[in-house]
Parts: C-alpha cells; sequence; structure tokens
C-alpha cells in the first residue's frame, strides 16, 4: 500500500509524469466527448432498452469502450483495430516475411502498423454494414437510402481511426497501452450508469447477494492481480567465454515465464468466435423462408450468453486460444537454441533437446492453469447470474481482467520513468 501511495505521490509532483497525466486526460476527456455525439436516425430508447435485456450486445459494448450503448460516431469503438493487431501478430510468427520485417526495429514495426491500419478498414466496414442490419432488424433504426445507408458506414468508420489515432497519441506521449487505457476509460463510464439499473431491479430478497456479490468482486480483482503478476523464474547459467576479440564473464540470468503469457487476447478471440452464431441467427431469423427463419433463431437461442451451450464453447474457446497464442508467442525450440548459442545451460538441464523439452513441459503446465483460470474468468459473469438471480452484473471478469491489466500497465510505465531518473542522476559525475 505504502509503495501504491509513494507512486501515486510521484505521479503528481514529478514534472514528466505530471505532463503525460494531463495529456493522457485530456485524450480522455475527448473521446467521452464524442462518445456522448450520437449517429442520426437512431432510436435510443430502444437501443438502451434492447442492452438492458441482450447480453450479446452488452458484451459487443465492452470492447467498444462503451460507446456502443450510446450509438455515437465511435459505436464500433477499436474493435476492428484490436483484431487486425492479433492478425498481424499472430502473422509474424507464422509468415517468415513478417517475421523478418519485425525484426528490423523501428521500421518494421512502423511498416507492420501501416499494414494493421490497411486491414482495419474493411474489417470496420464488415462490421458496421452487420451493425446496421442486426439494428434494423430490431426496429432501432429504419431503413436507410443508399445514399443514407453510405454516410452511417463512413461515420463509423471515421470514427473508429480517430479512436485508433487517440490510442496511438497516448501510447506515446502519455501512460501505458492507449488502446488499453481507452478500453477502461469506457468500462468505468459505464458503471454509474450500470449500477443504477442494477439497484433499480433488486428486490428485498436480493440486497444480501449483493452485498455477498460486493465481497466476491474484491476476491476476483486480487486473484486477477495475483495470476496476472505471478512468474516462474526459470535460473539459466552463462559459462566464461571468448566472441570475437571480447571476453564475457560467467553470469547467471532468469528466464520469466508468466503464468498468464497470453493476457487478456485469448478471450477476444474466443469472444469473436462465440458470437458470431448469434450474430447470424439473429441476421436469419427475419429471412421469408420458414424453415431457416426457424432454425437461425433455434441456434440464436442456443447461444444466449446466459445459456449453456453459449458458455460451455466460450470456456472451451478461451482455453484452446490460451494454449494456442502462447504457443505462438513462445517458441520453447527458438529460446534453447538462443541460450545453447550464447554459452548458456539451465541446472540440471543438458543444452539442446533437453532444454527444449523442460521449456515446453513447464510452459505447459503454466498455461494449463493459466488457461484454466481465463476461462473461468470469462463465464463467471453467467456463474454469478445463475447463482444469485443478479443479471445486470456491474462489471464482468473480462472487464474485471482488463482494468487490472490497464492499471499494472501504468504502474510499470511510472517505474520504468522512474529508473531512467535515476540513471539520468548518476550520469550527471
Amino acid at each position: 500500500m505504502k509503495d501504491i501511495k509513494h507512486k501515486l505521490a510521484l505521479l503528481v509532483k514529478d514534472p514528466e509524469l505530471k505532463r503525460k497525466l494531463m495529456f493522457t486526460m485530456f485524450i480522455f476527456l475527448a473521446f467521452r466527448i464524442f462518445a456522448f455525439l450520437p449517429v442520426p436516425a437512431i432510436n435510443l430508447e430502444r437501443l438502451r432498452a434492447l442492452f438492458q435485456t441482450n447480453q450479446f450486445l452488452s458484451l459487443l459494448d465492452i470492447f467498444s469502450g462503451g460507446t456502443l450503448f450510446n450509438f455515437s460516431v465511435m459505436a464500433l469503438g477499436l474493435n476492428p483495430y484490436i483484431n487486425a493487431s492479433i492478425i498481424f501478430q499472430l502473422l509474424t510468427v507464422v509468415v517468415p516475411k513478417f517475421e523478418q520485417l519485425a525484426k528490423e526495429g523501428e521500421y518494421g514495426r512502423f511498416k507492420i502498423n501501416q499494414y494493421t491500419r490497411i486491414l482495419t478498414l474493411p474489417l470496420t466496414i464488415l462490421q458496421a454494414v452487420g451493425i446496421y442490419f442486426l439494428l434494423r432488424q430490431n426496429n432501432i433504426i429504419s431503413t436507410l437510402a443508399p445514399f443514407e445507408f453510405l454516410a452511417l458506414v463512413t461515420t463509423l468508420v471515421a470514427g473508429t481511426f480517430i479512436l485508433m489515432w487517440f490510442g496511438e497519441l497516448v501510447t506515446e506521449f502519455g501512460l501505458g497501452n492507449g488502446v488499453t487505457l481507452i478500453v477502461i476509460v469506457g468500462i468505468v463510464g459505464r458503471l454509474p450508469v450500470v449500477t443504477q439499473q442494477l439497484l433499480g431491479t433488486l428486490t428485498a430478497d436480493q440486497t444480501f447477494t449483493l452485498l455477498v456479490y460486493a465481497g466476491l468482486s474484491f476476491v476476483v480483482i486480487a486473484s486477477v492481480v495475483a495470476v496476472n503478476e505471478a512468474v516462474r523464474r526459470i535460473p539459466v547459467y552463462y559459462a566464461k567465454r571468448v566472441k570475437g576479440n571480447r571476453m564475457y564473464q560467467s553470469a547467471t540470468n532468469y528466464l520469466p515465464l508468466k503464468l498468464n503469457q497470453a493476457g487478456v487476447i485469448p478471450i477476444i478471440f474466443a469472444v469473436s468466435f462465440v458470437l458470431f452464431p448469434q450474430l447470424i441467427g439473429n441476421f436469419l431469423a427475419a429471412s421469408s423462408n420458414p424453415f431457416l427463419a426457424q432454425n437461425a433463431a433455434t441456434i440464436a437461442r442456443l447461444f444466449d450468453p446466459n445459456g449453456f451451450v453459449y458458455n460451455f464453447f466460450y470456456f472451451i474457446l478461451v482455453v484452446g486460444f490460451t494454449f494456442f497464442y502462447t504457443m505462438v508467442i513462445f517458441n520453447p525450440e527458438k529460446i534453447a537454441e538462443e541460450i545453447q548459442k550464447n554459452g548458456g545451460f539451465i541446472p540440471g538441464i543438458r543444452p539442446g533437446k533437453a532444454t527444449k523439452e523442460f521449456l515446453s513441459r513447464t510452459l505447459y503446465r503454466l498455461t494449463s492453469v493459466g488457461a484454466l483460470f481465463l476461462g473461468l474468468i470469462a463465464i463467471l459473469p453467467a456463474i454469478v447470474s445463475a447463482a444469485t438471480g443478479i443479471h445486470n452484473l456491474v462489471v464482468g471478469g473480462t472487464g474485471v481482467l482488463i482494468i487490472v491489466s490497464g492499471i499494472l500497465e501504468i504502474f510499470k510505465t511510472i517505474d520504468a520513468q522512474l529508473v531512467m531518473k535515476s540513471y539520468d542522476k548518476y550520469s550527471r559525475y
């Protein structure tokens, strides 16, 4: 607690950190202003009534940063940009051309960012068209003329790119990762509205249940912090060696393997997949073909976010994507080769194939625990709703994970700033 107070005090007193904080707050203010600029031709009363009964849209609203609830000019949020970023992050591992580009330093990162922005455009257009048909089916928006439809899609695409620009500005000149912080601001910004809705629907019998839920929330937050920061440190010893004209002394280092190596990315992937059947089912339910409409409606009901089928597949997908993404970003074979190439070894493990097998086995065990934890966090709202009867939960497990990750990122930024200042102090002498 003292360490946190010390960092918060430095955040206010240190000129550089204070400047970054003020800039970040200015971008947040601009984002919240845009979040309350609604797109014309939208019936906001019907839209908000739909949000109270449709968990599907509520999940989309989490990743839009809270802008979908008001259907503002930034209604699509950062969803398309996040998906494009994840796609290129995977391509840098799978495709040799992008892997080589990622190793070219600043220029490579610049080119990958350009490709990410280009891919964001078609993804944004597809999502804008899909949201339009979904809202038209629920009589929230009327059928638009071709020019009006084009104007709506263009507005939503422009809003996403402005928000993407805001996130990049915060990352470069502010505190922490801009994309994550903007999503956090959207989630926190909806807390008063959702809390009011929750308290308005509570019965006298559910008051004690709400207190129990509040206590469990602290346990969940503490668990997310503990798992997010848990690291298995594997010692690596380097013997004295000569390389070229230089001699390197023996040294000891550590290879950090995080318990939650993949972060929140598996949940984002899983949400994209598990929401797809209901999105298609809702769209085809209005078909003039009775057989198609009936089966589509059945699929939409099966994949209701409060139902067993939805949460079962959601859990499986989160666990599967956690293993997949961890194995993609952490290659035991390459790590073992790099350790052996630099003359290092893990105590008690022979270099080469034995090191690779040891790292793979250790990573599998850690990922198993992390994947089960992420899966449980993902379906936590459904479990709590079924146990307590409270359906309008303020922040689900996914929201908690995003908020905690963002706050920890801010503290890491403060720590990095303090380390830089300590080096500057010694460099004067």
